[in-house]
């Protein structure tokens, strides 16, 4: 019987590959016993201290994370989620290479974006295996959703830039809540003029030349304000009446710590991408889906159901743990606060967007951002100086579509 009792401090350990992590043989363990081996194989992985008494095992958080660590974490959960759609991306890797040019190709274009909203099963599917490619583990918003796959047009085969999304926003954030001054009443009215972006990034070969601060520029355009406009003109909130089809801002979050990807992206001297403050670190990037199987497969043993509602993303996957926790006797609730923390942005569309977001203002003032401005000014201040870097020209020369892979 293995008793989980939680303290603090470890030392460091890094993983890179697959064979970096432990691993335990589960065969024959009760239902009980994987839990809890699967925990300290999770938490060891993530540089947590564990120390074996007579009685109890003693485990314990680092005081902070390293990006190394957080990419491990993520790794380990990424490579979960290829192992369980190996055979769909192999099927659908040669679509992939179609849609992407080679760095000479790149290099010789004018670049010239245009944004394509995902809507048949052909778009889905080619978002679907670049979102593969990242290192962090591939995840679904419920809700509202929008996929964006953006193009090269200035290029005969209209190669793939990157891709992006953008979904209903976490319900309770308090940095974020705090920052712009939304009581719990408030919030509820008015979260739905805000959306998540939780996938910006660019493909190769123009993620070398800083095509990810491109879709971050994309996404602040009156473009994509008139996409979201054109998909939820006829939706009207539930508690007011109001019509919903005014985006007022995009929240988003780093994958580690300060991002280099929002850092310093400002447009007319103004910032576009604003940190606003940092998570608390609640969350289960830490624990595997492994891990996350065994406890409710335990919960079930123990004829514990608990509900999954639509919607509830998340947070159904923290009251698993909390309610596995319970029956197992361990501090759930100091679990999920020792994951990793992000810092958070906010994108404002509308001039106003505190007195409207407030209910202080019913008419939106609109941030005039148009597409040719943003991408012209990336060109200016970030393209131009990497096109001109010996190194980062080698790497972009190097590749080809037929060189793109997912790797397992």
């Amino acid at each position: 019987m293995i008793e989980i009792d939680f303290h603090k401090r470890p030392q460091e350990r890094n993983h890179s590959k697959v064979e970096d992590f432990v691993h335990f043989d589960l065969r024959g363990k009760s239902s009980q016993e994987k839990v809890k081996l699967l925990i300290l194989r999770d938490l060891w992985n993530v540089n947590w201290n564990i120390r074996f008494g007579p009685q109890k095992i003693t485990v314990s958080p680092p005081e902070e994370y390293t990006k190394s660590t957080v990419k491990s974490a993520m790794l380990m959960k990424r490579l979960e989620i290829l192992h369980d759609n190996k055979k769909w991306i192999k099927e659908h890797i040669k679509i992939a290479r179609q849609n992407l040019c080679s760095g000479v190709e790149m290099l010789s274009s004018e670049i010239n974006p245009v944004i394509e909203v995902c809507r048949t099963q052909k778009d889905m599917n080619l978002f679907r295996i670049f979102r593969y490619y990242w290192s962090s583990p591939y995840s679904e918003y419920v809700g509202r959703r929008i996929k964006l796959i953006i193009r090269d047009y200035a290029l005969p085969n209209k190669p793939v830039i990157g891709i992006a999304a953008l979904g209903s926003p976490i319900i309770h954030i308090p940095e974020r809540d705090n920052w712009i001054g939304w009581d719990k009443q408030t919030r509820t009215k008015n979260l739905i003029y805000t959306m998540d972006a939780y996938v910006v990034g660019a493909l190769p070969p123009y993620n070398n030349l800083l095509g990810g601060k491109l879709i971050s520029y994309i996404l602040a355009s009156n473009e994509v304000r008139d996409i979201y406009k054109q998909k939820y003109r006829d939706r009207v909130t539930l508690i007011d009446g109001k019509v919903s089809d005014n985006l007022a801002g995009l929240f988003t979050t780093s994958l580690y710590g300060q991002s280099s990807q929002y850092n310093r992206i400002s447009y007319n001297n103004k910032l576009l991408y604003v940190p606003i403050g940092e998570t608390k670190g609640y969350g289960t990037l830490h624990l595997s889906k492994q891990t996350i199987e065994a406890m409710i497969d335990f919960l079930k043993s123990k004829d514990i159901d608990v509900k999954n509602k639509f919607g509830d993303g998340p947070s159904w996957v923290m009251r698993v743990i909390r309610t596995a926790g319970e029956e197992l006797g361990f501090d759930a609730d100091f679990l999920l606060k020792h994951s990793f923390k992000r810092n958070i942005y906010f994108v404002p569309l509308v001039k106003n967007y505190s007195e409207f977001l407030n209910d202080k203002s019913n008419a939106p003032i609109f941030e005039d951002m148009p597409l040719s401005d943003l991408v012209n000014f990336w060109k200016q201040r970030w393209f131009a100086r990497r096109k001109s870097n010996p190194d980062v020209l080698l790497r972009t020369l190097e590749f080809t579509p037929e060189s793109f892979n997912i790797e397992f």
